[in-house]
């Protein structure tokens, strides 16, 4: 029998269609608002607290759809968005300090396919609503952040190789090191020579060494800001609970960040744009804070302002910085003070041990740093101003010896408690950001790309049903048939990888609907050759599907190349539209060939007496 499929391959056919339907089931039953709550700390949230959230809602009158509590995580689906932003702002002031509140969309699938691992695809950004962030790295920031880094080091380097130096300071065109005398010169010179081998060391004048950056050494500076802020802006978008958030660089100083399903934009941007890390230094008491006031800072000390204008003079060597700690979360002194618990590294531990030890019943202070961005009209041009905004937030006496964890207080506000916990938890950034570029998709706006998008789809998909219907009569109703197999499996393996449907990935599922039939319209043709040559009908349906599969395989690997190097080289929606394409390949070879072969074989096939072939 020519036409006839051994039964294993017609359950495997079968197999795949029917968990090919499964998977793609959940994309039929939308989403829900939700508000999202994850712990603050390491301590996942517990019965209680969520007990109080379910009170809470409900004392305020808001409906909730359903309640999860799994893992330490609370997650309440609403009916609408109206009570959902409203029950997130309820949240934030009753769970303070406890939890990270979020708003998010919840797949509303039900819990037998959640429990067999079905979810739906995830909505890109112009489908689902959400906001998109071009953010512009300061450079300039990241190159004299490394300078003071440099000098810093320098000066430590010298203080343990017991050179004597009259300064260390950055002039233009590099880090000017002046010594008291030739020995101290030879001495400076082997310990930059040994430790400083990145950059170059140029002898300007008697005893004066410049310290220099080449090139190789500021590009490397530039790749690793902007790598690290990749990093620190993706943990801060762990901590929105944004599901498949799009980070990635543009250019060389560039990044781009999108966040599907994002409406509270102003708590994205205020994440994503501040800049906050916190210092640890000792007060210098043994200068006159006066005389640092009319000019004379003595050296190794600086002159500070608290958050009410007093001035402070702290000394100039750092204790721990933001980069040391690894854990921070918000909450109350025992005065009933916003506060932040700090817990930090191995290494900023025992640096904080030794000088807590050493430093009994003398004053430490906090200091706030944050970079600034604002525009100002100057001679009619717009100005984007950067300011770098230092403050002392608290000034304590050290009365005993800590190191790993403490607490820090003197914030203004538990908001502000719980933002700088949150950036201290994400890690600082490297270089100051400035958002350049905002784009905000509302989810009616999403909605209508997916309706005009799922209208041209339908629409497409229609057109080719009656053409094959019309031209191939009962083999384009097989191929049709396969059409619908087509489109389901590629929705399913779609979901089961969660990639991101955009707009241009539903222009790929109109392709994949044109490239899948164009395999049926080579097959068809060629049976038809075979009818005109006089091959009986079992013989021409056998020899059109072995005959026409060389030239559909080829075509559709040329197709599968081009869809390989647009994934590899593209950015943003034209992978999303190359993923689709891939996919949509693999599916159509297996459906348009294989899958109509079987249809085939059960309508013409076996010991049947065919006279005539409907096509």
């Amino acid at each position: 029998m020519q036409n006839h499929f051994p039964l294993w391959k017609n359950i495997l056919v079968l197999t795949v269609l029917v968990i090919g339907a499964l998977y793609a089931l959940p994309n039929l039953y939308g989403n829900d608002p939700a508000v999202q709550l994850a712990s603050s700390n390491n301590t996942p949230l517990q019965q209680s607290q969520a007990d109080a959230v379910t009170a809470a809602i409900k004392q305020a009158g808001y409906n909730l759809k359903s309640f999860e509590f799994n893992e330490g995580k609370i997650l309440a689906r609403f009916n609408n968005t109206d009570e959902q932003l409203k029950a997130a702002d309820l949240l934030r002031e009753k769970m303070y300090g406890q939890a990270t509140v979020a708003l998010n969309l919840a797949p509303a699938t039900p819990e037998w396919l959640h429990k067999l691992g079905a979810k739906p695809m995830y909505l890109g950004l112009d489908l689902r609503g959400g906001v998109h962030f071009t953010l512009e790295v300061d450079m300039d920031t990241a190159i004299k952040q490394a300078e003071e880094r440099y000098i810093n080091d320098i000066r430590g380097a010298f203080r343990d190789g017991k050179v004597r130096y009259q300064s260390v300071a950055k002039e233009s065109g590099g880090i000017k090191i002046v010594l008291p005398n030739e020995e101290a010169k030879v001495a400076a010179a082997a310990v930059l020579n040994k430790d400083f081998r990145n950059l170059d060391l140029d002898e300007t004048a008697t005893n004066e060494f410049t310290l220099t950056m080449p090139e190789r050494e500021i590009r490397e500076i530039k790749k690793s800001s902007l790598g690290q802020n990749i990093t620190t802006l993706r943990n801060r978008v762990n901590e929105l609970g944004v599901a498949e958030p799009i980070i990635q660089q543009q250019g060389d100083s560039r990044i781009i960040v999108q966040l599907p399903g994002v409406q509270d934009t102003t708590r994205a941007k205020e994440l994503l744009g501040t800049t906050a890390t916190l210092e640890y230094r000792l007060v210098d008491v043994e200068h006159d804070v006066q005389s640092a006031i009319q000019g004379h800072v003595p050296v190794g000390s600086r002159l500070y302002y608290d958050k009410n204008g007093a001035p402070v003079l702290l000394k100039r060597a750092v204790i721990v910085t933001g980069d040391q700690i690894t854990d921070a979360s918000s909450g109350l002194d025992q005065d009933g003070a916003a506060a932040v618990f700090i817990t930090l590294d191995g290494a900023g531990a025992k640096k904080m041990g030794k000088m807590t030890q050493e430093n009994i019943n003398k004053p430490m202070a906090v200091v706030f740093i944050e970079y600034k961005s604002e525009t100002r009209v100057i001679d009619g041009q717009k100005v984007q101003h950067k300011e770098k905004v230092e403050k002392v937030i608290s000034v304590a006496t050290i009365r005993d010896s800590f190191s790993k964890r403490f607490q820090t207080t003197g914030l203004d506000s538990p908001q502000e408690a719980r933002t700088l916990a949150l950036l201290l938890r994400a890690g600082a950034l490297a270089a100051p950001v400035e958002i350049v570029e905002e784009r905000t998709v509302g989810p009616s706006l999403g909605q209508e790309n997916i309706d005009q998008g799922m209208m041209s789809i339908t629409a497409g998909f229609l057109l080719v049903v009656f053409f094959m219907i019309v031209y191939y009569k009962g083999f384009g109703l097989i191929a049709n048939f396969a059409l619908i197999y087509n489109v389901l499996l590629l929705i399913a393996i779609m979901s089961v990888l969660q990639a991101t449907l955009t707009l241009p990935g539903m222009a790929g599922i109109v392709l994949t609907v044109g490239m899948a039939v164009d395999a049926n319209v080579l097959i068809n043709e060629r049976i038809r050759e075979e009818l005109r040559n006089g091959s009986s009908p079992q013989a021409s349906i056998y020899v059109g599907y072995e005959k026409a599969f060389a030239t559909i395989l080829d075509s559709n690997v040329t197709h599968f190349i081009v869809a390989v190097l647009l994934f590899a080289f593209g950015t943003g929606p034209v992978k999303g539209f190359a993923l689709v394409l891939s996919v949509g390949i693999l599916t159509s070879l297996f459906t348009s060939v294989t899958g109509t072969r079987m249809l085939a074989n059960w309508v013409y096939g076996g010991n049947r007496q065919v006279e005539k072939l409907s096509i």
